[in-house]
């Protein structure tokens, strides 16, 4: 079966009625769904097109399941550090398995990493970050994360990513 008619089985034909009347409900219906839907009344900004995506969203999400637990308490903590400092830059934990290997080739020469459960091994040395390996392989300061290229660079860096 392919994916397409799997997503269709999975579907609710009474899910899918009430997601194709709000392409043409009016604005004080749509309005009169999102309090009984989130049972607040909806921001004074949102026209039609919002409140029709923010119900369907809605719907959709009591219908088939929202997101998963270890995904909204991450973005939990992600609203809570957004609000400790407004300014600040967000990091996201590292999504590196143990197992991954790395490889970065710099100056003609390739370089492999061992993502490890405690650290990262490199050249038969356990480091603790890629920063270290990174400046190790360079001997300049590096960020190691962008050095392996697991982050872009930002636009206020230099052309060398340092």
């Amino acid at each position: 079966m392919s994916v397409g008619r799997q997503l269709k089985a999975a579907t609710d034909p009474a899910v899918e009625a009430e997601l194709d009347r709000l392409t043409t409900a009016p604005i004080a219906d749509l309005r009169k769904r999102y309090r009984e839907l989130f049972r607040t009344e909806p921001p004074k900004a949102f026209g039609p097109d919002l409140l029709r995506r923010s119900v369907a969203h809605r719907i959709q999400e009591k219908a088939y399941g929202g997101l998963p637990v270890p995904t909204r308490r991450l973005l939990d903590q992600l609203v809570k550090a957004a609000m400790a400092k407004p300014n600040g830059r967000l990091e996201l934990p590292r999504r590196i398995k143990p197992g991954s290997e790395l490889v970065r080739t710099w100056k003609g020469r390739s370089y492999r990493v061992m993502v490890m459960a405690d650290g990262f091994a490199y050249d038969g040395k356990t480091f603790a970050s890629l920063s270290e390996i990174a400046s190790e392989i360079t001997g300049t300061r590096w960020n190691g994360p962008r050095f392996f290229g697991l982050r872009s660079p930002s636009n206020r860096e230099g052309a060398d990513g340092r």
